[in-house]
């Protein structure tokens, strides 16, 4: 797998679990709630989409979290 690739796996797979922590188990009440393309982030949330920092930046806020705060080793 080529490393870019697994890099938006590993962003997807911590997007998921925050989305989860947060109490959303379906990626489709959470992206409708929060006004986001359901498709879109069903493909972010697998790593099949090249995510940008301001799409990142977006649900981050819906967490209340910054992008250092994401990236942190022990953020979760």
């Amino acid at each position: 797998m080529e490393k870019h690739h697994i890099i938006l796996v590993n962003i997807g797979v911590k997007l998921t679990q925050l989305r989860k922590k947060s109490g959303h188990h379906s990626y489709e009440s959470f992206a409708l709630e929060n006004n986001l393309s359901r498709m879109q982030y069903w493909r972010i949330e697998k790593g099949k989409t090249n995510l940008t920092i301001k799409s990142l930046s977006k649900i981050l806020d819906i967490h209340k979290m910054t992008i250092e705060e994401f990236f942190k080793k022990d953020a979760f």
